[in-house]
């Protein structure tokens, strides 16, 4: 038989046991929940729907990019790991860090492509390796999202300041600016005036200058005067068309029509023969990438050069149009397109494209930082080229890196950005660690002040150079502070023709240009 019993009511014990639970479990709730990650990871938080911040753990970015994104965070926590737990009894392994301060996520409209930020981090993390294989500190590269229209600059800023003051593993310095618009201008000066030495890896506006930001490409006024040489040598009849992107806020764009206009406006007659689109970095300024007016301006005047002071994404468009629309007799030679840029893009090379240039009689005339025919080790690959390969060509086959990944250049002139900083690093630990002979413990570590005093000590005399970076991209390096606005010395300038031009005139290939030097001859470092 059971028996219903009624419930014991509860005394003041019982209640201030249940009460003490209560308290201790909602306590418990806000603890976890205010120290775990948010929705981003360790060191990110979610502004307008993207990662902001800086953080050395993996996190959410784009699904083809997690999986070099944690291998850089494997190799941090391996870097760390060396301080905090020294086996055998080995001395700590020093470290410091080095940001990279670019966009991890991608649209049709953001400042770099999915494929550009894979090949980006890809050559970093070549670097990365590289200088965590050798002695004296080692490195952490440190995630530093900034928004994939470089707008969310300010946090990331901030956080990259109140890291150069860790004693223990402090910020050296940042790499990665990729694009120069006003929003990149603005995050340079601010790095300036916190004293944080900056590489853009990828910059070419003659006009982005600020004393602690160092430029390892070309600037554009450097990639006028080596098309200068090009057309010296390759003049046709000099009927021209200055093609320029119109988006306000572009300052690349903006900057390389006034050098393309103030180099060969006169020869050219730019003023009168110009047109302009809309580029596709951003959907806010009206329907971008119509060419019809170019196209139409082209078959009326009969041109055989256009000047394209644009963006490599709109390119293809431009040729397109120009294949399916400008089938007119424009006489004279081929067209050529001149542009500038780090490598050649892989769209601009692909089946189609060229199918249309052949279609139109035109070829694409690129100034670059990088030229892909120093993989097939041309004669004139830079010395510094192999090494980075060797750990280039491995990653590329553990990660997706799309077709083609060096031949847009951003590999090697990101890897040389992380190197530049590295090789600054170590220049400046030896010199204050006495060489490594009578190294404290714990070590001292440079300040961003030393290795910004580093990059700008370098000599460059005739083939030797002391100092310099030798690099995928070529040996350079850089002058005095506030001298040269810290645009490299003796960097190489490849021209690169697509379709490559048969020529029957005995007129032997153009020497190489070095930024700063004019061509090769005897004045920069083989």
């Amino acid at each position: 038989m059971m028996f219903n019993h009624p419930p014991k009511e509860w005394g003041p014990l019982e209640w201030l046991v249940a009460a003490v639970v209560v308290i201790a479990l909602v306590a418990g709730a806000v603890t976890w929940n205010s120290s775990r990650p948010g929705p981003c990871g360790d060191g990110l938080e979610e502004i307008a729907g993207e990662c902001v911040g800086v953080t050395d753990h993996a996190f959410d970015a784009d699904e083809k990019t997690k999986s070099l994104i944690k291998a850089v965070a494997d190799e941090n926590a391996r870097v760390e790991e060396g301080w905090e737990n020294p086996s055998g009894g080995k001395a700590r392994t020093p470290y410091v860090r080095i940001a990279l301060m670019m966009p991890f996520t991608s649209d049709e409209s953001s400042a770099m492509t999915g494929d550009m930020i894979r090949r980006a981090l890809a050559g970093a993390h070549a670097a990365q390796l590289e200088a965590n294989s050798a002695s004296g500190p080692h490195y952490q590269l440190l995630f530093a999202p900034d928004g994939k229209d470089l707008s969310e600059w300010k946090p990331v800023v901030d956080r990259l300041a109140e890291l150069t003051r860790d004693t223990r593993a402090p910020l050296v310095g940042v790499t990665g600016i990729p694009s120069s618009t006003t929003e990149t201008r603005e995050a340079v000066t601010e790095l300036t005036r916190r004293g944080i030495p900056t590489v853009g890896p990828v910059i070419t506006a003659a006009s982005m200058n600020s004393r602690y930001f160092f430029k390892t490409s070309p600037n554009n006024e450097q990639f006028a005067k080596a098309l200068s040489r090009y057309l010296d040598r390759y003049p046709q009849e000099k009927k021209g068309l200055l093609l320029w992107d119109s988006r306000e806020g572009d300052v690349y764009s903006q900057n390389l029509r006034e050098v393309f206009d103030r180099h060969f406006g006169k020869a050219y007659d730019l003023k009168n023969h110009n047109s302009h689109y809309i580029g596709s970095s951003g959907d806010d300024q009206g329907i971008p990438r119509r060419f019809a007016d170019a196209v139409a301006r082209i078959c009326r005047d009969k041109a055989d050069t256009v000047f394209f002071a644009g963006r490599d994404q709109d390119l293809p468009a431009f040729i397109n149009r120009l294949a399916h629309e400008g089938g007119c007799d424009r006489g004279g030679g081929k067209l050529r397109i001149l542009k500038v840029g780090i490598g050649l893009e892989p769209t601009l090379t692909s089946d189609d494209i060229e199918r249309s240039l052949r279609r139109a009689d035109a070829t694409i005339v690129d100034a670059s930082a990088y030229d892909p025919a120093w993989e097939k080790a041309s004669g004139e690959a830079p010395s510094g080229l192999s090494p980075f390969l060797a750990r280039f060509k491995k990653i590329d086959s553990e990660h997706e890196l799309g077709t083609k990944p060096l031949a847009d250049g951003y590999a090697a002139m990101y890897h040389d950005g992380f190197a530049l900083l590295a090789s600054a690093v170590d220049r400046t630990y030896g010199e204050i660690n006495e060489g490594g002979k009578h190294t404290p413990d714990p070590a001292l570590l440079p300040s961003t002040k030393d290795v910004y005093s580093t990059l700008t000590i370098s000599t460059i005399n005739g083939g030797a150079c002391t100092g310099c970076l030798v690099g995928a991209g070529g040996t350079y390096g850089f002058t005095g502070p506030g001298e040269n606005n810290q645009w490299a010395v003796c960097k190489p300038v490849p021209i690169i023709e697509f379709p490559p031009v048969a020529r029957s005139d005995g007129k032997e290939k153009l020497p190489l240009y070095r930024t700063y030097r004019g061509d090769k001859a005897k004045s920069c470092p083989s």
